[in-house]
């Protein structure tokens, strides 16, 4: 699948099938991650992959939050139980001080959602999906995975095979609402 295609269609996948992800494909996501660019080249990123049933539920029961607020007003957490159900749970991790700050401007979560990024498309390359999870007990998330204290939990992804492929995505802005050329405003 080339660039584009995996762009258009990558969808938030939360419903898995019960097959297993094979090592070749897990291995060009992980790979995806470790080509992302950083602040500096600095490579802040860190990756534990979970496959035990057990931690998984432990991990989706550390995602607390049964509902959150959206602009539309509280939604229930979908992406819960995605959790124990993926065949896999990649827990993205980067290190603060590998990365830059300047300005009040924390760099490691840029490079962290660069990564994130490369993930997601290579997931949907490789014919997998996978969600961003990113509300969670992040110190209870650390202490079971045995992540050092100056690592920060950036996001959990599940990832395996959609159990259905989606048809349709959600709707997107109008480039001339997103897009300036020149000045603010101008089009």
């Amino acid at each position: 699948m080339d660039l584009f295609e995996a762009i258009k269609t990558r969808r938030s996948i939360r419903k898995y099938a019960d097959k297993p992800v094979e090592d070749e494909k897990l291995e060009a996501v992980l790979e995806a991650v470790r080509l992302a660019p950083s602040w500096a080249n600095m490579q802040c990123w860190r990756m534990v992959v979970v496959r035990d049933a057990k931690v998984k539920e432990t991990l989706s029961d550390l995602s607390y939050v049964e509902s959150y607020f959206s602009p539309k007003g509280y939604k229930a957490n979908p992406s819960k139980k995605a959790l124990a159900e993926a065949p896999m749970v990649i827990v993205l991790c980067a290190e603060p001080q590998q990365s830059g700050a300047i300005w009040g401007q924390n760099y490691y979560l840029v490079d962290a959602g660069i990564a994130s990024e490369n993930l997601m498309l290579a997931a949907r390359a490789q014919g997998l999906g996978t969600v961003f999870v990113g509300v969670y007990d992040e110190v209870k998330v650390k202490g079971i995975l045995n992540i050092p204290v100056n690592v920060r939990v950036v996001g959990l992804f599940p990832l395996g095979y959609p159990a259905a492929e989606p048809t349709t995505g959600p709707p997107r802005k109008p480039m001339q609402e997103i897009c300036f050329h020149g000045m603010w405003g101008e089009q």
